[in-house]
């Protein structure tokens, strides 16, 4: 069969169990819509856990962006998953003994306000829009590619599958169907890793290839990608710091803003909400960890052999020699050749970057990129006396290079697997860009249902009335999710790596100061997550998109989160004396939940809260 017919067949058959879990596990409840029921087993909360984790950057992204990094995006790695750490040993065991549906239900009742749920309802909706909006350009992608549709038609496809089962099920649903996408996503990731090591290197562990010989080179083959990237101009692979933009403040503050964020995402959080008790909270954390190291530990593998087949397969080819899968992921404009008349592909970084004509067009309005390309080609064949030289212009642009996000996806083509593994590679990417689709779009629905028309606009809403109102909110998102993997502000792994910035400076200093610091009250937390979060997004839309200049020590839109996660915690702290303190009732609350589990008089907040 075809690469199309299988990737039918796989995406088929794992949409068919997604929405079968969905229907099965359907609910009637808002303990059953928001926290599953709290009667999710440790491991299969993990597998759940690691799944919503393991999103389209994880899956499709990171090995991409550590391919052209080389040892500079080994950060990545080291920040997602350090975070884990930090979230189970600092806040998910106390979340979970606090009881409450979401990370706004804690900050409100903590904190004793309303101006604080809400401000941390806005928070959360910031973080979860940007988040989600990298998972649904995931989908895009893979239905572009593989099923041979536009990338918008991918996006809508997504958009209502992701729908059914996350408003039948809501977080029980959720919770289970994410068990079977691990399985899919994990098996579709080590299986052409495996199968490239064994056809490259002879050995089939994949980190034990990385460090082998090329066969029949006698050259190992960090080696050997040193080499090719020191003869085309490019940065050392293996070297650290040669980027001047990614120097030792920047590799220390994103590894951090990413560890932080971790801690700090709402969607992340609320997984450790579904489980019974605050011990299987803990043992959650060890088995999310140790089912995400089975991808983590092999994408460093997989980046270098996916950096030696893509230069390898073209530089230096003429168009009858470029391969089969250039010309198959050509046709969704994420790479491109302009020519600059001597018929062959060069691929050139450094100071001989005017050189490289491979680009990426699918950021582009179609229109816009065809127009290029046309002005291009009457460039070429006036001999460069009229018409316009396109490179230069997408260069502009900032589309120099293939799109990062191709690169896991298009690297079973290059090696020439089967095209079985192809297909199902395709099918682990969708079902790594749904999972962690469905769980940001609950934690928007929670938070707009829950926290902002339940708990502040109308207390008395029946059962029925809220479960309305949270499904009829994921519709909403999932058509804004939608809108934003159409219209993408960049590559999934930038995308993602901005919502955790902006997680570190908003939630990670407030549920940190509001577990361990029984002094500090209302107005210090609020204008502290106001001050971190506005810092953060003002300082990432104002680089990456209007040209401003990285003014504050040189550090780039990623790791950013990091000052706004200092300005948050300076501004809580700084006010904390100069404002009353939470009440008797609020210090006990954190009191009781910081007790070892039964024991002392800790508070029941799910009962105190009408859950």
């Amino acid at each position: 069969m075809t690469i199309q017919q299988w990737t039918f067949v796989f995406v088929g058959v794992t949409f068919s169990l997604y929405l079968l879990i969905a229907w099965i596990s359907r609910v009637r409840d808002t303990k059953g819509f928001y926290v599953a029921g709290r009667g999710v087993p440790a491991a299969a909360n993990g597998m759940a856990t690691a799944a919503d984790w393991m999103s389209a950057a994880s899956f499709i992204s990171m090995a991409g962006i550590v391919s052209f990094m080389g040892y500079a995006g080994g950060v990545y790695l080291m920040g997602w998953t350090g975070g884990y750490v930090l979230l189970a040993l600092l806040l998910a065991p106390y979340l979970r003994k606090f009881g409450h549906f979401t990370v706004p239900d804690f900050v409100g009742d903590r904190f004793e306000s309303k101006i604080a749920r809400l401000v941390a309802v806005l928070c959360a909706l910031f973080v979860s829009f940007t988040y989600v909006a990298g998972q649904m350009r995931g989908v895009g992608i893979v239905f572009s590619r593989f099923l041979e549709v536009d990338i918008t038609v991918g996006v809508v496809i997504g958009m209502a599958i992701v729908f059914v089962y996350a408003t039948l099920g809501g977080m029980k649903g959720i919770t289970w169907t994410q068990v079977a996408q691990y399985w899919v996503l994990i098996t579709a990731f080590l299986i052409p890793a495996i199968a490239i090591s064994i056809q490259l290197t002879g050995e089939a562990v994949p980190q034990v290839g990385m460090g082998s010989e090329v066969a029949d080179s006698g050259t190992a083959l960090l080696d050997k990608l040193d080499q090719i990237h020191k003869d085309l101009g490019f940065a050392s692979y293996t070297e650290p710091f040669v980027d001047p933009n990614w120097d030792k403040i920047n590799v220390f503050c994103t590894a951090l803003a990413l560890m932080a964020g971790t801690a700090g995402l709402p969607h992340v959080i609320v997984r450790f909400y579904t489980v019974r008790n605050v011990s299987a909270a803990r043992w959650s954390g060890f088995w999310a960890i140790l089912f995400i190291a089975f991808l983590y530990v092999s994408a460093p593998a997989t980046a270098a052999f996916a950096r030696y087949f893509m230069i390898d397969s073209l530089h230096g080819k003429t168009a009858e020699q470029l391969p089969e899968w250039y010309h198959n992921w050509e046709r969704t404009g994420l790479i491109v050749w302009l020519d600059d008349g001597d018929g062959v592909v060069e691929y050139h970084g450094g100071a001989r970057l005017d050189e490289s004509e491979l680009f990426r067009s699918g950021s582009l309005p179609a229109a816009e990129f065809a127009a290029i390309r046309a002005k291009h080609q009457e460039w070429l064949t006036s001999g460069f006396a009229s018409g316009i030289d396109g490179r230069p212009v997408l260069r502009e642009k900032g589309l120099a290079g293939p799109d990062r996000d191709i690169i896991v996806l298009a690297t079973p083509e290059m090696a020439g697997l089967a095209s079985w593994i192809i297909a199902l590679v395709a099918a682990g990417g969708l079902a790594a860009a749904l999972s962690t689709a469905s769980g940001l779009l609950l934690v928007i629905s929670s938070s707009v249902a829950h926290d902002l028309y339940y708990r502040l606009v109308n207390p008395e809403a029946s059962e029925q009335k809220r479960l309305t109102v949270g499904r009829v909110v994921i519709g909403l998102a999932v058509v804004v999710a939608g809108l934003f993997g159409i219209f993408p502000p960049g590559f999934v792994s930038q995308v993602v790596a901005f919502a955790f910035g902006l997680a570190a400076s908003s939630f990670f200093p407030v549920l940190v100061l509001g577990i361990f610091s029984k002094r500090v009250g209302t107005v210090p937390a609020v204008l502290g997550m106001v001050a971190g979060i506005g810092f953060t997004a003002t300082y990432i839309l104002g680089n990456v998109y209007f040209g401003m200049d990285r003014w504050c020590f040189g550090i780039g839109p990623q790791g950013i989160g990091v000052v706004g996660m200092l300005a948050n915690f300076a501004v809580t702290l700084g006010l904390t004396p100069l404002f009353p303190g939470p009440s008797e009732r609020a210090r006990d609350m954190v009191e009781g939940i910081r007790e070892p589990e039964g024991v002392g008089d800790a508070v029941v907040i799910e009962e105190a809260a009408g859950h």
